[in-house]
């Protein structure tokens, strides 16, 4: 049976939220991430900013001066995740095979729902109108026979687009002139190597003799299949986690404490990087480590809902400091569980502490809207965009072996 795939993706998401809560920022420059008295990058912007060159992980400096009468504000991440749970509502509502690759996009195979609720352009329709109308941003949809083309359908009419490839034939047409770093899987390294053979465009990699390709390995085929319209991959239903978690095994047994704390800081990125995705907190920090001998010992702590890496990693190596390491290290993990999709109480809700010693509740403001920026950026750009001095030493020191997740 043929399949059928859309693709779904938010416009500017974030900043389209602001607007929707703020009509007057409409039509104007909104840039979101770090404020521009501040030491900072860009997280995202609106459509009316990009005019200006403006785009996200740019230094914030670069972006005033290019639009100085922007309009730049902090993100308020619990207000997009509650957004995007809406979004994923509605798409819910005509099929549960979807792929959420990150809160604001989706693919969705709707093979098996076209009897229910008529052809895939209806189906694409109405969810660009329900989400419209409950959720009150737009969206663009993608539609076509594989997931490769799917995306590229949702990227052609953008912002608030439609627009649907129906079959190889036509993706290949549509794409035969563009550079090859529109094929899914080719990036800019292997586009640049890809230059460096004269192939710089679909059509040049199309003509190129399979040979020539074999440089690539295996997937130099894979290229040229998918070149050619060719996309087997399935759509992968996300599944609904108990618990989100990450473990990493050392490529020697470690001793020192300030190692294994170290490690842990990198791993409760991580997990808060999935939460965050997810749009989930979690009411239980767990510690885990494997010791030399092959044993092994859980501890956790439950308290108030979290998903900030420094919650997690104070929860985790509280835990840590508290066990006596008789044995040397041979693995070391964090996971977050009893989750919930809103966090406990209000952010803004100050606690006695807090309420007594306002310098602490700045600390907090401030570590948020930087954990904030963090996570747009690896949302778009993957975990690697950036890391902090400390997190690459230890990343490069320890993380040569493959790393887990729960």
């Amino acid at each position: 049976m043929k399949r059928t795939v859309i693709h779904l993706d938010m416009d500017a998401f974030f900043a389209a939220i602001e607007v929707r809560d703020n009509p007057e920022l409409k039509g104007k420059p909104l840039i979101i991430g770090a404020l521009p008295t501040e030491r900072g990058v860009v997280s995202t912007c609106s459509y009316e900013a990009r005019k200006y060159g403006i785009h996200s992980a740019m230094n914030i400096k670069e972006a005033y001066n290019r639009c100085p009468h922007g309009i730049y504000m902090h993100g308020d991440h619990r207000k997009y995740a509650e957004a995007s749970n809406q979004i994923h509502e509605i798409m819910l509502k005509y099929t549960d095979c979807i792929e959420f690759v990150a809160l604001d996009e989706g693919y969705m195979d709707v093979t098996g729902s076209l009897r229910l609720f008529g052809d895939a352009e209806t189906i694409g329709r109405q969810l660009k109108k329900e989400i419209f109308e409950r959720v009150g941003v737009t969206c663009s949809v993608g539609i076509s026979y594989c997931m490769m083309a799917a995306k590229l359908a949702s990227e052609e009419k953008k912002p608030d687009g439609f627009f649907v490839i129906p079959n190889p034939d036509a993706l290949v047409e549509l794409i035969r002139e563009r550079p090859v770093g529109v094929i899914s899987g080719i990036g800019a390294k292997t586009a640049e190597r890809l230059k460096q053979m004269g192939i710089l465009t679909v059509d040049d990699l199309l003509k190129t003799p399979i040979e020539r390709l074999d440089a690539f390995g295996v997937a130099g085929r894979e290229m040229l299949k998918l070149a050619s319209g060719m996309d087997d991959r399935e759509v992968v239903a996300n599944a609904a986690a108990k618990s989100i978690g990450r473990e990493h095994t050392f490529q020697y047994d470690i001793e020192k404490l300030d190692a294994l704390e170290d490690t842990l800081l990198l791993l409760a990125r991580d997990v808060s990087l999935r939460a965050k995705r997810q749009g989930v907190w979690g009411r239980t920090v767990t510690l885990k480590v494997k010791f030399s001998n092959m044993k092994s010992i859980t501890r956790s702590k439950s308290g108030d809902a979290v998903n900030s890496a420094k919650e997690i990693y104070s929860c985790a190596a509280e835990l840590l400091k508290k066990e006596k390491l008789v044995q040397k290290v041979r693995l070391v993990g964090v996971s977050l569980s009893n989750l919930q999709d809103s966090p406990e109480g209000d952010f803004a809700q100050l606690s006695l502490t807090e309420q007594f010693e306002p310098e602490q509740s700045m600390a907090k403001k401030k570590n948020k809207a930087l954990e904030d920026t963090i996570f747009d950026l690896h949302t778009r750009y993957g975990r690697n965009i950036l890391k902090t001095g400390k997190e690459l030493e230890v990343h490069q020191k320890y993380f040569e072996t493959e790393e887990k997740d729960k």
